[in-house]
């Protein structure tokens, strides 16, 4: 059934997709759904229509009048009853069918929607992101951000448009792209796969999609679940097969690509620019159309081509010059830049005594200072927003390896910066 506007209820998507009573209302061939249903049978030997159900994430009406079809055509074989229901399994004949079903697609999950209804659901869960500084410090509390880049970062994300975050590593894009997800207070609707031309696209990744617990989902369609928008992050692990489909050879089923999994949320390309097997080129003129349309292009083995939507948020974060990893006509369709600077010292301060206030680690007077001044001292190009933190975690070890409880002195930070920044660091070296 194709999803329809919910009413609005506490914690319930904007979207809803009510139970179908009929197998013509599940929006896919009835053939994949018989199909569905033999091999589960083939899987599970003896089966019940309670136990379909539930594994196919079938409403029971649907289940009930396949298997009176099933059983007309001497296809399945009743062994008893268990209370109101049916212990059944496959006859001979049935086997025989299953087996060939098998051969084609070993997939016996839950049953697939439609293309077009993911279409529908997608396109309606669109993020529409009502913010302001107050509520964006707030997304941001654990970290020591200033109003200047919070009202750079406010209207980007109510535009909800692709975002490229750039400058000096250590200075905390991840963290800050991590954090976007705090912007969405809603949830959404993802199914569980999704068929196109008679082929199934596994979509659900419970690591990536987490599940909500709302009110009133008792009349969702059960092929679809109710999770908290997505964040992906990927680094210099990416190449180009994750951003296609991707069959597997002895399932015979799709894996949905890194963008089908993150849409109406957010996918963070981390250190972009640094991926081993993907250049910034390829990666860029394989979505400058998503990006300029906001539609995907995917094609099956056999040639066939469809449409997904391209709902989501693309963060670019890099420590490179966004001019050496795209042209202008790139560049143009990521509207919104902003470049994470270097920490001035007032930050650098807050964030040391955040550390030691949340760590709760004693500190001699001065410290603050001091750990200030080394770092200029050695860092030439600057100060970090990461160093007050990895410096801290090695002191951290040398106190315990000396079994002497942890204190922030200025003999023990000059130790963990000798231990952090390199000779040529620390003899003024380039």
């Amino acid at each position: 059934m194709t999803p329809k506007p919910a009413e609005t209820t506490l914690g319930r998507p904007t979207i809803w997709a009510e139970i179908p009573d009929r197998v013509e209302e599940l929006g896919i061939p009835k053939t994949s759904v018989v199909d569905l249903i033999l091999r589960r049978l083939h899987a599970d030997g003896v089966s019940s229509l309670e136990s379909l159900s539930n594994a196919l994430k079938l409403p029971i009406p649907v289940v009930e009048s396949l298997f009176r079809e099933l059983r007309q055509q001497q296809l399945l074989d009743v062994k008893g009853t268990i209370g109101n229901d049916y212990s059944f399994a496959l006859t001979g004949a049935g086997r025989a069918l299953a087996t060939e079903r098998v051969m084609v697609c070993r997939y016996a999950g839950p049953a697939p929607v439609s293309i077009d209804a993911y279409h529908t659901a997608t396109r309606a869960q669109g993020a529409k992101v009502h913010l302001d500084r107050e509520l964006l410090r707030s997304a941001y509390s654990d970290l020591v951000v200033t109003d200047r880049f919070l009202d750079q970062l406010g209207p980007a994300l109510i535009s909800q448009n692709s975002l490229f975050l750039y400058g000096p590593t250590g200075n905390g894009k991840t963290s800050v792209a991590e954090r976007l997800l705090r912007i969405y207070q809603d949830t959404i609707i993802v199914p569980y796969a999704v068929e196109v031309d008679g082929h199934i696209i596994v979509l659900f990744d419970p690591v990536v999609h987490r599940q909500a617990a709302v009110t009133g989902m008792e009349d969702l369609d059960p092929r679809w679940v109710v999770c908290k928008r997505p964040c992906i992050t990927v680094g210099g692990e990416l190449v180009p097969g994750m951003l296609e489909l991707r069959m597997d050879e002895a399932s015979g089923v799709y894996a949905a690509p890194l963008q089908m999994k993150a849409n109406n949320g957010i996918l963070l390309i981390d250190d972009f620019g640094r991926q081993v097997m993907m250049s910034p080129r390829d990666l860029l003129n394989r979505w400058i159309v998503p990006l300029d349309r906001r539609v995907d292009y995917l094609s099956l083995r056999h040639g066939v081509k469809f449409q997904i939507p391209f709902e989501l948020m693309v963060v670019f974060s890099t420590n490179l010059d966004p001019n050496d990893l795209a042209d202008e006509a790139f560049l143009r369709r990521i509207q919104n830049k902003i470049y994470v600077e270097e920490v001035t010292a007032p930050v650098f301060d807050e964030i040391f005594e955040r550390i030691l206030a949340n760590r709760k680690m004693p500190a001699d007077p001065g410290s603050t200072e001091h750990l200030r001044a080394v770092c200029a001292r050695y860092a030439t190009t600057g100060l970090r927003a990461c160093y007050p933190n990895d410096i801290c975690n090695i002191l951290i070890s040398i106190c315990r390896y000396e079994n002497r409880p942890v204190r922030i002195t200025a003999e023990d930070l000059d130790r963990a910066a000798q231990l952090y920044f390199t000779r040529e660091q620390q003899s003024g070296k380039p």
